[in-house]
Parts: structure tokens; sequence; C-alpha cells
């Protein structure tokens, strides 16, 4: 059974790494189909900026969201002031730093799955009379679900164990940033809480397999149906 601690740190890192990876999709899913399907000027240079978050040290990741989004930033201040946003010390914060950091890999699988799907079929819907739009939803996006649900699998199961971009952000904070590897790094600094950063290790460990033999499998699903069709 988990104590009430371990409850509150697993059940606000689920939240986090779930806003994280279902506010970043439709980003994600813009950005990976441009990288695959477009030709222009400066793509290399986006898809450096993309994949940054992947060399960064998450520390770095932290503090530069924390200049651009604290209260005393220009961006902050106006999104607090308009939109009623606040990201610095909050759980939404938190969620931002997940997805930041998580975003290159769902960007990478989403761009390897559109990479997949051969584009005569969506040539052949434009000649058809269908519109771009239509087609990538009733043509792309079906035909990349695999690979979609592998790359929403992996960005939340590196979500769930984001560290150092959170704690540069966001702080600390129990019941409101605490996410599970934040709660276990309070556990290895308090004297005598070696067994309870233990069960949290455990934890964390057990989520991470799950969440990888999931993309995995998911991946040899993928794997096989493209194998079929051939």
């Amino acid at each position: 059974m988990l104590t009430d601690y371990e409850s509150q740190a697993l059940l606000l890192s689920l939240k986090v790494s779930s806003v994280a990876v279902l506010c970043s999709l439709p980003i994600g899913l813009g950005v990976a189909w441009v990288l695959s399907r477009c030709q222009f000027w400066g793509k290399s240079v986006l898809d450096s900026l993309v994949h940054l978050p992947l060399v960064l040290p998450p520390v770095v990741t932290g503090y530069l969201l924390l200049l651009s989004l604290s209260p005393q930033s220009a961006l902050g201040a106006w999104l607090e002031q308009y939109l009623g946003l606040s990201f610095a010390f909050s759980w939404r914060g938190a969620a931002l730093a997940a997805a930041v950091v998580a975003f290159p890999l769902l960007v990478r699988s989403l761009r390897l799955a559109f990479d997949n799907v051969d584009p005569k079929l969506e040539q052949a819907a434009r000649t058809l009379g269908a519109g771009p739009i239509r087609v990538f939803f009733t043509i792309s996006l079906p035909l990349i679900y695999p690979g979609l649900l592998a790359g929403l699998v992996l960005a939340f199961a590196r979500s769930l164990g984001e560290f150092g971009a959170t704690i540069t952000f966001v702080a600390n904070i129990p019941n409101e940033t605490q996410t599970l590897p934040l709660a276990m790094f309070s556990f290895i600094e308090t004297p005598g809480q070696e067994f309870a950063a233990a069960r949290l290790c455990v934890i964390a460990v057990v989520l991470a397999l799950m969440a990888l033999l999931g993309s995995e499998w998911l991946s040899r699903k993928n794997q096989t149906k493209r194998e079929g069709e051939r």
C-alpha cells in the first residue's frame, strides 16, 4: 500500500505528465508533419531547435523557462494579467517544463511515423478533390496511429522522470510541484529516510518500465503492420 505522501506525489506526477503530453500533442503533430513533408530554408535550424532540450542540461532549460515566464518577466506578467496564467512555482509550470523536455521525443516519433506513410496515398486523395486538412485527418493521421501512440507513451515516460527543469523552474513544493522525482530527492536529502526513497525509486522504475514496454510493443506492432502492407 502507498502512503499518503507517496500517493500525492504519484498522482501529481500522473497529472503533470498527462497535461504535458496532451497539450504538446497538437504542436508536435504540426512540427513533425512540417519536418517530414516540407522542404524549406532553415529546416535544419528548426530541427535543431526542436531537439535542443535533448542536449541542453535540464537545469538550463528550467532556468530559461524561469527567465521567460516568471512574474517579473514581460511575457510572464502579460500572461498573468490578461490570461490569468501563472506558471512559476505551480503545477502548471511543472507540466510546461515536462512538456518542453519531452517534446523532442514526441516529435521524433511522429516524424518517423509520417516518414513511413507513402506520400502517394496523400497525393491520390488530393487528386480526388480532398483538401490538405481532410487528407491529414482521413489519410495521414490514421496511418500514423501506432507511431502516434508510441510517441505519446515515450513522451509520457520522459515527463514522469523530469527533475532538473522542474525543480529549477517551479521549485519543490509539496502538493503543488513535488512530483515523484522531487519527492524522492527530498527523502534522499533527509537523514533516516533511505527506505522511503527506495520505495519511491521502485515506483518510478515500475512506471518507467511499463511505459517503455508499451512504447516498444506499439513500435513493433507498427512495424508488423507496415511489413504486412508491403
